[in-house]
């Protein structure tokens, strides 16, 4: 049916209440409580978002340090391509089911299902990365064991890229249009970049309490910490209604995706191709950075070596802070293109002065950093943020879960040819190879990107439909929940009144 015919019969069921057993005058007071509850709801989906990226960047950030334990521990074992795999393990989870599955289940089953399936997922992972173990101490089989878990957790970090990143900003175009762009910034990429100095953190303080000779212990409590943040939202993830935009715009059958592709080809190329150059240049140089210094400082020693990336994980978090300060000024694509130049300026001139600039530490670690703040502030920031306004509500999770897939395509890509690289071309090509993606990353934002700084995500969504109603589109758009929203809403009053009473 129509959206008018849902809303129309919606408030229609409302007005009726003697036929689901309600008293008519009750009705106001159900509308009231309702209302209420839709409200803080979106309230709630916005800072659950943010608890739940926040997990997603620690977990993208663990095996920052685990590997370079695992090294120090198996130094014989843990080879190149034993570490490319584990590392490389998370992604594959995350692309291939993670983000391209996770968006269909947000478009055609709802928000919430997705945001509690990544929940449940992110922690049967984590409680199998912690407990990993080979036959008979098998250092291989510990290897493998952790591929599959990391694997297991990958699918739900991937889920809750288009799972809490659209359901965020939904909600934010619901109580804060004019603020949508920095609000969500803040909830989703600062979390996620706030994920790798949160991870170093926490590793440097369990490796003061167990000391550097238990880094097993210290390996394993960092992975189990890991499955604590996300539980601490799944009470709340239950308890939450979709946003406002999804019960009005879903299409859960008969999705038109061909018309879709038809009409967004150009944003699609956009976002997939702009978030492919970003991971195939972020996520290497954050999974290896660890090693990177380790390798630039040539003390061996882990705490130092952890000191200095939690000094790199800080000096690229205000970069976060300035994109999200510029993004309603001057624009998500300037922004973007912004950030990229950064890779170009940074990766130049550390991958130029590479073998002067690394026998200075200090300085080598900030430029290195600064590298990493200008992609927070571009891309890092704009991504998630255009790949969530450029397209219609009903098939949103859709297509940022599968424009992030092809970013995680670049991940992994680049994760595996980071070590060849290194080893055939030299460790500064790494860094000519991310200005060069920086150059290109410029002219695909800038002729495929789309800019809808200001827009309110609803008018999409009308031009959707009516371009849907002249290509002859005719199946059901929008959620008749509001009879259920107004019994749960009459049955937290009622748990309320017994609480008070009590």
């Amino acid at each position: 049916m129509s959206l008018e015919k849902a809303s129309e019969s919606s408030v229609h069921a409302l007005a009726t209440p003697s036929e689901h057993g309600a008293d008519v005058e009750a009705v106001p007071e159900l509308k009231r409580a309702a209302s209420r509850k839709a409200s803080l709801s979106a309230y709630m989906t916005i800072a659950a978002a943010a608890f739940g990226l926040i997990s997603d960047g620690y977990q993208n950030n663990l095996m920052t340090m685990t590997n370079v334990v695992f090294k120090k521990i198996w130094p014989k074992e843990y080879t190149s391509s034993v570490s490319t795999r584990v590392s490389n393990a998370l992604l594959v989870g995350t692309l291939v089911i993670g983000q391209v599955f996770v968006g269909l289940i947000c478009d055609r089953v709802g928000r919430k299902a997705g945001l509690v399936i990544t929940t449940v997922l992110i922690v049967i992972g984590g409680i199998l990365a912690t407990a990993a173990h080979g036959a008979h101490g098998s250092p291989q089989g510990l290897f493998w064991f952790m591929t599959v878990a990391r694997g297991i957790t990958g699918v739900g970090t991937g889920g809750e890229y288009p799972a809490s990143s659209t359901s965020a900003s939904e909600a934010a175009n619901e109580k804060m249009i004019r603020n949508r762009g920095p609000v969500f910034i803040m909830v989703t990429n600062f979390v996620l970049s706030f994920g790798g100095p949160l991870a170093v953190s926490v590793f440097l303080i369990v490796l003061s309490a167990a000391g550097q000779n238990h880094l097993n212990t210290v390996w394993r409590v960092c992975f189990g910490i890991g499955i604590i943040l996300p539980l601490t939202v799944f009470y709340f993830r239950m308890r939450m209604l979709s946003p406002k935009l999804f019960r009005e715009s879903a299409i859960k059958r008969r999705v038109p995706y061909w018309l879709a592709v038809k009409r967004y080809w150009r944003p699609l190329i956009g976002t997939c191709g702009a978030w492919f150059l970003y991971d195939f240049v972020s996520f290497p140089n954050g999974v290896f950075s660890g090693t990177i210094i380790s390798s630039v400082t040539k003390s061996g020693d882990i705490r130092s070596t952890a000191e200095w990336q939690l000094l790199l994980g800080a000096i690229a978090l205000p970069g976060v802070f300035v994109g999200a300060a510029l993004c309603n000024p001057i624009g998500r694509r300037n922004t973007m293109m912004i950030g990229f130049c950064g890779y170009l300026v940074f990766g130049l001139i550390i991958g130029c002065a590479y073998e002067r600039i690394t026998k200075i530490v200090p300085l080598f670690v900030v430029f290195y950093g600064l590298m990493q703040s200008m992609g927070n502030l571009g891309p890092g920031n704009m991504l998630g943020l255009v790949s969530a306004e450029s397209y219609p509500t009903a098939i949103r999770g859709t297509c940022y879960g599968l424009s992030a897939a092809i970013g995680k395509t670049g991940a992994a890509i680049g994760t595996q040819a980071f070590t060849p690289i290194q080893n055939n071309l030299g460790k500064k090509w790494t860094f000519i190879i991310a200005a060069i993606c920086g150059v290109v990353g410029v002219l695909v934002t800038y002729f495929f990107v789309p800019d809808k700084t200001g827009i309110d995500l609803a008018d999409e969504d009308e031009k959707w439909l009516a371009y849907l109603a002249a290509n002859g589109w005719e199946g059901d758009v929008g959620e008749e929940d509001e009879i259920v929203l107004a019994g749960d809403a009459k049955e937290d009053d009622r748990d309320s009144a017994t609480d008070e009473k009590a």
